[in-house]
């Protein structure tokens, strides 16, 4: 009997743990959705038990694999940036995950920034880089040199392939890892850990190996799947639009404004937060500025923002020139850290004030994009939207008239996705 192929991905984040399956033709057949705890919060500190996502991730098998009419082929993850884990040989963790967003290792950074180049992701409180050196401090050097520092990702798929030494590079960017001369750096070596607990670093969407057998009888799911190396997930709901040609931008217009643009050359600006990700022979280069709809939502009601929607002139410019901030501080497209909130002035009518703000946001977008270009990257030619401002078609209109190029509706939005069609494209490399 001749199977079908069905490729699934896995986005395991903070608050939930999504699967998505689907065919040859990348039609989904299948989707399943796990909430997730919330992580533990103590000020600047962010953990997880790293069980919680094993847990899920088995559940989020079991139930997709339920519901298919054929054996899974292909599974690739995705998960948080930078959140990571120190573990042993056998995969067993030290302790608890250290989450994207904690940022306790202030003084780590600041060791960072005395030694790496400045064009490293590895810079930065949050970053892998500054967590390793953190937990190496908290376990001590020699306990250290027995074990392998992991992403939330790459454990995970160690759990399924019993390799615990495998990351890929858009994970590792934020560790130090090159992706210029793809290898890690020897700069790395100053900071006198056992550069061997560094995981091997494969492009993502190589194959790593079968489903280990004992958790293949557990999930009941087919020894004869394959695991692919996985990616970031801001990376992987990237890959989910169907941006996948130089000059294809994907603008995510949630609270903040975030910028990504598919380059042929790697684009590095540290102190605007532009990097750049490899993706094979291409590079996503992006940034991301404060401003975006958390502004929005400081002066208006979801519902008084539903309410005036309509009213929107796309046609007609308010010639409001504002900065839309919640706070002081910008960082893309101007690296601004006092900066100020430009507001002023307000109009009586609420409508006008509303759409002075989004054609604002809209211009902050094209000098982003304009940024880019004048680093080496090419002008967007298409740009998709995502994020909740993405459904504000009036405002996408507004956009398409400030930036001058067509706005492409995303095919999708789901990271999941993304990652399924990382899991076909390395099946079938």
């Amino acid at each position: 009997m001749i199977y079908s192929q069905i490729f699934v991905g896995i986005d395991i984040g903070t608050s939930g743990c999504r699967g998505c399956a689907i065919d040859i033709k990348n039609k989904i057949l299948a989707e399943y959705h796990l909430e997730l705890p919330v992580p533990k919060r103590r000020g600047v500190e962010v953990e997880q038990e790293p069980s919680i996502w094993w847990e899920a991730l088995k559940e989020v098998l079991s139930q997709l694999s339920n519901t298919l009419s054929y054996p899974i082929t292909a599974i690739s993850i995705d998960g948080t940036s930078s959140t990571v884990l120190l573990v042993d040989k056998k995969g067993i963790p030290f302790g608890p995950a250290l989450m994207y967003n904690d940022a306790r290792a202030i003084k780590e950074a600041e060791q960072i920034r005395q030694i790496a180049p400045v064009n490293t992701g590895a810079h930065g409180a949050t970053s892998s880089l500054a967590k390793l050196l953190w937990l190496q401090g908290l376990i001590g050097v020699q306990s250290f040199s027995f074990g392998h520092i992991l992403h939330q990702a790459d454990w995970l798929a160690g759990k399924l392939t019993g390799r615990f030494d495998i990351s890929d590079e858009n994970n590792c960017l934020k560790m130090g890892y090159d992706p210029i001369a793809r290898h890690w750096p020897s700069w790395i070596s100053k900071f006198g850990f056992d550069i061997n607990c560094l995981p091997q670093v494969q492009p993502p969407g190589t194959i790593i190996s079968p489903l280990k057998e004992n958790v293949s009888k557990q999930l009941g799911i087919s020894p004869k799947t394959v695991i692919i190396s996985g990616t970031t997930d801001s990376i992987a709901a990237f890959m989910a639009t169907g941006a996948n040609q130089v000059g294809d931008a994907v603008t995510s217009l949630g609270s903040t404004l975030v910028l990504k643009l598919i380059s042929d050359k790697p684009i590095f600006s540290p102190k605007q937060g532009i990097y750049s990700h490899r993706l094979w022979n291409k590079w996503l280069a992006g940034g991301a500025s404060n401003t975006g709809g958390a502004v929005l939502l400081k002066y208006f009601t979801p519902n008084e923002l539903n309410a005036m929607t309509p009213h929107l002139q796309p046609e007609k410019s308010t010639h409001l020139n504002y900065y839309p901030l919640v706070s002081k501080g910008e960082r893309f497209p101007i690296a601004a850290p006092d900066l100020k909130p430009c507001l002023e002035p307000r109009p009586v009518n609420d409508v006008i004030f509303f759409q002075g703000i989004l054609e604002s946001i809209g211009r902050i977008e094209s000098e982003g994009y304009n940024r880019l270009q004048s680093l080496g990257a090419s002008y967007p030619k298409t740009v998709y939207t995502v994020g909740g401002g993405a459904k504000n078609t009036a405002w996408t209109q507004i956009r398409q008239n400030i930036l001058g190029v067509p706005m492409q509706k995303p095919n999708y939005t789901e990271a999941a996705y993304g990652a399924a069609l990382l899991a076909k494209r390395g099946f079938l490399a």
